[in-house]
């Protein structure tokens, strides 16, 4: 049930009885109608644009389009007031049985509540993490893997068919980095002395590997050369790395459907084949490119290569392909990846990654854009940085990686739950600050307490009723009479739930699930100043001692909170909590 889909409903078909009197001019475009919260929750229950974006192609003034549609809704037994404000705003106050229905929707559908069929079982891909296979995940991929997976969540609530993946990156040199540090483990291990030079890789966690490797091929490789073991050691690391980080991501509770090897597209005619449909569409070309302004990047060359005209398809500059030596360029097997992505067949793409990607938006764009014929939209979200604070000083390194701060470092401190939560209380392209001491405080400044706090007072309600023997379950409270539940603190609470279905929606619209973190803040927020007024009021406590029916009510009330928490909760990958300590 969605009361603002439900009225916007209303003033459309409004909108149309005015257009068959003539009151209305007919060919109006309704798309842009909207009805939502006013700014102001003493202006109304809910807010229609409907005369001030119909004013201009109506050419009428916005104020006549308010007044006379005021009436026509006013005239519906589920408003109860509709007020034409400044120059043709229109604020709607609704009757109180709407809300009390409402809570009963909420406990009809359980958790449930909110989906949608918006995607229409579209197959969106979400690609993240992705980090090299070269150690452990660090805090910035922590911050990466909990927005990817939080966006997936959403995007299946909503309605889409999500793919989860992660593109490994082994094919390129930082896996032989890789493999002649596990080499060194693997001589220590034999008991030698060995040096880690610059470049190399010096983090407690190949230890293992190392001693790994000597369990599997006992001395083969001692004093060997390295091409006879560098490719072995290469593969063989890059498969214990991956174990590593498959572990990392199950201790944050994140689970991929797919994982997909940049090396297989090498060597295999895949990177051939996708440069082959950009040439076949004019898109390949042979050229030197201008000597760009200010930092030179990687991949430019004062020399003849072979260029992707990606300006045709939005891009600043032509990005190359190949070198003039006939190698590759790190943007080649990116291009190849998306057009394996499209051909899969998927309707979406969006890619999750860190901020100093922020120069390959572009050329991503213009890629898929040719691929796919600009059928196929590509989203790439970045995620900023992560500080970490403890004891108000800057968190450590970690010993074990080398160094940096790793996501098992994070989630040994707080637990999943925590660290969750707190990775999603910044949209994603914003600066985090993670303080460790005041991630675990118990306090409203603390969302995460703050959210599980609501839940977890829900929970002990249910629990007392159940100790004064009142009758608790949902499909009881369902057939309470919610007619009591009058009082306006009541109303707002409910007016608060209505909100979910509307607002999950615009969260994966935008692929935006710091969204859902800040509603069910705004939620706690109301639950606990509801409880704060029964302090005060008994009649607005949750338990009516000698009256189970009006408790039943007020309970209703609480669980239809309970229940919206719980499946904003699931969308972000964390647990409710059903008593705080």
């Amino acid at each position: 049930m969605n009361l603002f889909t439900e009225m916007r409903a209303l003033v459309i078909a409004s909108l149309e009885t005015m257009q068959t009197e003539g009151s209305l001019p007919e060919g109006l475009d309704f798309a842009n109608v909207a009805v939502e919260p006013p700014r102001d929750a003493a202006h109304g229950d809910m807010a229609t644009n409907a005369a001030m974006v119909l004013a201009k192609p109506a050419k009428m003034k916005p104020r006549d389009i308010a007044e006379a549609l005021a009436g026509k809704l006013a005239a519906d037994d589920r408003v109860t007031s509709a007020e034409v404000a400044g120059p043709g705003f229109l604020n709607l106050r609704l009757a109180p049985a709407l809300w009390q229905g409402l809570v009963k929707s909420v406990l009809e559908t359980g958790a449930d509540f909110g989906r949608s069929t918006m995607g229409e079982n579209k197959k969106v891909n979400v690609e993240y993490v992705s980090a090299n296979p070269t150690g452990p995940l660090h805090v910035g991929h922590t911050r990466g893997a909990v927005f990817g997976d939080a966006l997936a969540s959403l995007l299946d609530f909503v309605g889409y068919d999500v793919t989860r993946e992660y593109y490994i990156n082994d094919g390129g040199a930082q896996v032989d980095v890789l493999a002649r540090s596990v080499y060194l483990r693997y001589l220590e291990a034999h008991g030698q002395d060995v040096a880690f030079e610059d470049g190399t890789y010096p983090g407690d966690y190949l230890i293992p590997v190392g001693d790994a490797l000597k369990e599997k091929v006992g001395d083969a490789y001692v004093g060997q050369d390295e091409d006879v073991w560098l490719a072995e050691v290469r593969e063989f690391a890059t498969e214990k790395m991956m174990d590593l980080i498959r572990d990392d991501l199950k201790a944050l509770g994140v689970e991929m459907d797919v994982f997909f090897s940049e090396k297989s597209l090498y060597g295999t005619g895949r990177i051939e084949a996708a440069l082959e449909a950009l040439e076949s569409k004019g898109l390949i070309y042979e050229g030197v490119l201008e000597p760009p302004k200010g930092k030179t990047p990687e991949d430019w060359e004062p020399r003849e290569q072979t260029l992707f005209r990606s300006t045709d398809h939005g891009d600043d500059v032509d990005r190359p392909v190949k070198k003039s030596d006939g190698s590759w360029t790190y943007f080649a097997p990116d291009i190849a990846y998306h057009f394996d992505k499209v051909s899969r067949g998927f309707d979406a793409l969006i890619d999750v990654f860190g901020a100093d990607h922020g120069g390959y938006v572009k050329r991503m764009k213009a890629a898929v854009s040719a691929l796919s014929d600009g059928q196929v939209p590509l989203d790439i979200k970045l995620t900023q940085l992560v500080k970490l604070w403890k004891n108000g000083e800057p968190f450590k390194m970690s010993k074990r990686a080398g160094n940096f701060v790793t996501l098992r470092d994070v989630v040994e401190q707080v637990g999943p739950d925590v660290t969750r939560f707190v990775m999603l209380t910044r949209k994603n392209d914003a600066p985090l600050d993670f303080d460790f001491d005041k991630v675990l405080e118990q306090s409203k400044d603390n969302p995460v307490f703050y959210v599980q706090y609501a839940h977890a007072r829900v929970c002990s309600v249910l629990r007392k009723a159940q100790e004064a023997g009142i009758v608790a379950d949902d499909a009881t409270l369902m057939a309470a009479d919610l007619g009591k539940l009058d009082h306006e603190a009541e109303i707002a609470v409910a007016k608060k739930v209505a909100e979910w279905p509307r607002l999950v929606e615009i969260a994966g619209r935008t692929n935006e699930p710091h969204r859902v973190a800040f509603y069910l803040y705004e939620l706690a927020s109301e639950l606990h100043g509801f409880w704060n007024k029964g302090n005060d009021d008994a009649s607005l406590r949750f338990i009516q001692e000698g009256d189970a029916a009006t408790s039943q009510a007020k309970i209703a009330l609480a669980r239809s909170v309970a229940i919206v928490i719980s499946a904003g909760l699931g969308i972000l990958g964390v647990t409710p909590a059903q008593e705080m300590r």
